[in-house]
């Protein structure tokens, strides 16, 4: 299904350079990997307190997930670069 434009369905973004206005479907669909980021999250920090679990591996992986998932709402919101006029 297409995505839809229309100005009445499109969400300000946060006043931060680079980032433009958003469909209510993009929003919805990096709110959604928000909520599955926090899940993985709560359980790195569950066997952060194993003693027998490897932290730096487990480090390791906290920073991949968080990398991953960054990069994967960057992909939907598609920040731009700033111009001149913008800087």
């Amino acid at each position: 299904m297409p995505e839809q434009t229309s100005p009445e369905n499109m969400l300000q973004p946060l006043p931060v350079k680079g980032y433009s206005p958003q469909s209510k479907e993009n929003t919805a669909r990096v709110n959604f990997n928000k909520e599955l980021e926090e899940d993985v999250l709560k359980r790195i920090d569950e066997l952060k307190l194993d003693p027998n679990i490897d932290q730096r591996w487990l480090a390791i992986c906290k920073t991949h997930i968080e990398e991953g998932f960054m990069a994967m709402n960057r992909a939907i919101f598609k920040p731009t670069r700033l111009s001149e006029a913008q800087r």
